[in-house]
């Protein structure tokens, strides 16, 4: 095949999957993700952070269609991420929450979009759907503003959705990227680092579907204070 060809595995995705006690829903989003139309190669890389509920278990079942890593101790999504990233092989790189928040439909727009536009990074905003975010309360909500707002002054950027998952690289770019966060940082730390490298971060927007705590959203109020921080720390 020749490798400048559309269809090369020179422009394929690798999309990293961080699961930590999903078991209701972890199998249904690597269906999702694999029954996507996406318009180059993908691999799917899922680490499972010592989940305790038969993720596992369900995950194993899935060993020849992903990467599957274990992690016996439960370290943090950003750790995840960062593990994940090691065994990756194509030249973008995206983040799949393990739950059933994002429509992987739109990674495949995405990268048509980092492809054709050649585009060194790529958001999706969430940011239209202002009824919808709230359903997973007002806390949230704001609570993501107030990031997007800071992230902004403090970066000269005009995001309207910093704390979104869907967070497209070019591999070789993020694999340079100095990070060391752990848990939910992940987000700030990343943009951040993208910030300073001179990059003016463009987005598109993306659809949401939003949980509450109730339905196992992990991320808590004090993840936000961790991600202010986190963004002055790297300002400095």
């Amino acid at each position: 095949m020749d490798p400048d060809s559309p269809t090369s595995t020179s422009l394929g995705l690798s999309i990293i999957i961080p699961v930590y006690n999903e078991v209701t829903t972890i199998a249904r989003i690597i269906d999702l993700v694999r029954d996507t139309q996406f318009p180059y190669p993908i691999e799917i890389v899922v680490v499972d952070d010592g989940s305790t509920d038969g993720t596992l278990n369900i995950l194993k079942k899935y060993s020849e269609i992903c990467t599957v890593i274990r992690q016996e101790k439960n370290q943090g999504k950003g750790s995840a991420i960062r593990e994940g990233l090691q065994h990756v092989s194509y030249t973008y790189t995206v983040i799949q929450d393990a739950d059933l928040e994002y429509d992987p439909a739109d990674l495949a727009m995405m990268h048509v979009k980092m492809v054709e536009e050649h585009l060194p990074v790529l958001y999706g905003s969430r940011s239209i759907l202002r009824g919808r975010n709230n359903e997973a309360g007002w806390m949230f909500y704001w609570g993501g503003q107030l990031i997007t707002l800071v992230t902004n002054i403090l970066y000269n950027q005009r995001l309207t959705d910093e704390p979104t998952c869907y967070k497209m690289f070019e591999t070789e770019l993020l694999r340079s990227l100095p990070l060391r966060c752990r848990r939910f940082e992940f987000c700030p730390e990343v943009t951040a680092h993208i910030a300073r490298r001179g990059y003016l971060i463009p987005e598109v927007h993306i659809s949401y579907y939003p949980r509450d705590v109730r339905a196992g959203k992990k991320i808590k109020w004090h993840d936000g204070i961790h991600a202010l921080y986190t963004l002055l720390r790297c300002r400095l």
